[in-house]
């Protein structure tokens, strides 16, 4: 289940790397040739502005995907763990509980942090 889990991963954090270097790439390509250059310039501007809008949607998009995800994973496996804990020695609650829940705060701290920067690539479309 890990390799499934790690070879996942990888492929996600590929195809989201690609989205976002691929349209940089785009976006500086230079031309082959000046003739070329010139008969591209009216309908090539156009065409690499839709491109590059189009990676910035999926940017968006899977960064939003990859974080509320990981952020679901992290909360999951913490409250479980907390949970078991406090089953295991409930004498232990009130120790468990507000690093617990200090935990979820962070985790869900970086998936905000993920939706601002999301807000903000959304504002270059």
């Amino acid at each position: 289940m890990f390799k499934f889990r790690k070879a996942f991963t990888v492929s996600v954090l590929a195809i989201f790397a690609l989205c976002v270097f691929g349209s940089v790439a785009l976006a500086q390509a230079p031309a082959a040739d000046a003739a070329e250059a010139a008969t591209s310039a009216a309908t090539g501007a156009a065409d690499n502005e839709f491109t590059m809008k189009g990676y910035i949607g999926l940017a968006i998009g899977f960064g939003l995907g990859i974080a509320a995800f990981g952020g679901a994973m992290g909360q999951g496996r913490a409250a479980a763990a907390a949970l078991e804990g406090i089953a295991r020695n409930p004498g232990a609650s009130g120790k468990i509980f507000t690093p617990m829940i200090l935990g979820l705060a962070l985790i869900e701290s970086l998936v905000i942090y993920s939706l601002l920067i999301s807000f903000l690539l959304l504002g270059k479309l």
